[in-house]
């Protein structure tokens, strides 16, 4: 456990240190050294001489919400990686196995399509939010069985149908937009260049009510692994621990995604990285999965912002880095080489 900590501190200081350095680079060069005195100085009051007003304004007021907003949905999808991978004892599993990003697409798209703005830039992120919690609904609706159980296979397989039949619709509203589908399609690419300090709020406090939660049920999370009928032996309620779980991961997906666009492949590759590291036991996965979603997150987006000769929708970039090396990953477990 000592151990353990020591790369759990190792890993935070390399996510600062990882944000920092994103700060100063962009359109406008920023030496990191000015970077890491204007946050000092903003959020201690600690006056720092050689500021300068317009690098200050850049890294306050542009380049950091957006950082602290790429963090918190790549560890937020990170750990709801987790958690469906444990609950529904499948490595594929991912926060979009459920159709959760399907129904969050649909929602903004028809918040897109016919140009609802009741809460200004908010509109689309309720809406997708909204239809990701009702797709939790409808799929464990469908999947729950004459005697009130659900099996992970019905899950997989409702979350499946349903994201069939929500990408049917999503296509449909890109068809009636016309010359406004390029405004849906760029909000399905996904991208963090709409983040404000209020968005980064908010994502905040739900990522970490929502590891509060996973973390107290770690160990059931641990049992639920070894299935169902273990668990039940060892004086757990599987069916009870599943939906709760499967609850929080499914909003805490929902908030990510409202706000963030589809990013692929965060919840199903970094578990599978952390877990040959820490092994399974989610005491250790959930926070360092967390952690190195974050980084890898921002590195994304840093490349897609700031390296790149024009900036890439984060989705394609994390959809074309992330699927090849999957691929990887699965090819080498199945024949190990």
């Amino acid at each position: 456990m000592k151990r353990f900590s020591v790369e759990l501190l190792g890993m935070g200081v390399l996510l600062a240190l990882t944000i920092f350095v994103s700060s100063s680079m962009g359109f406008v060069k920023i030496p990191t050294w000015e970077v890491i005195k204007i946050v000092f100085s903003h959020c201690l009051g600690i006056k720092f001489s050689g500021i300068s007003p317009l690098h200050a304004s850049v890294v306050m007021d542009i380049r950091l919400p957006r950082i602290l907003c790429a963090s918190l949905v790549g560890g937020g999808l990170a750990i709801c990686g987790v958690v469906f991978q444990g609950i529904l004892l499948n490595p594929l599993a991912d926060p979009y196995t459920l159709g959760i990003s399907a129904g969050a697409a649909f929602g903004a798209s028809i918040a897109l399509l016919f140009g609802f703005s009741f809460l200004g830039i908010y509109t689309v992120s309720l809406f997708a939010f909204i239809g990701g919690i009702l797709t939790l609904l409808v799929v464990i609706y469908l999947s729950s069985t004459s005697s009130g159980g659900i099996s992970s296979n019905n899950l997989i397989l409702s979350g499946v149908i349903v994201s069939a039949i929500l990408s049917a619709g999503i296509s449909f509203c890109k068809y009636l937009a016309q010359e406004r589908v390029a405004i849906i399609i760029f909000w399905l690419l996904g991208s963090f260049a709409s983040s404000t300090w209020m968005n980064a709020l908010i994502l905040a406090v739900c990522l970490t009510g929502s590891t509060v939660v996973f973390i107290f049920y770690y160990r059931e999370l641990n049992v639920l692994c070894l299935g169902g009928k273990t668990a039940s032996s060892l004086g757990i309620n599987p069916q009870q621990v599943r939906i709760l779980l499967l609850t929080v991961a499914s909003l805490l997906t929902g908030v990510c995604v409202s706000f963030s666009g589809i990013i692929g492949f965060v919840g199903l590759l970094i578990p599978h990285m952390v877990r040959s590291i820490t092994g399974p036991d989610h005491l250790k996965l959930i926070p360092l999965s967390l952690l190195v979603g974050a980084i890898l997150m921002v590195i994304a987006d840093t490349t897609a912002r700031a390296v790149l000769p024009a900036e890439v929708p984060i989705g394609v970039l994390t959809a074309l880095i992330g699927g090849p090396f999957f691929c990887y990953i699965f090819r080498k477990r199945q024949v190990g080489f």
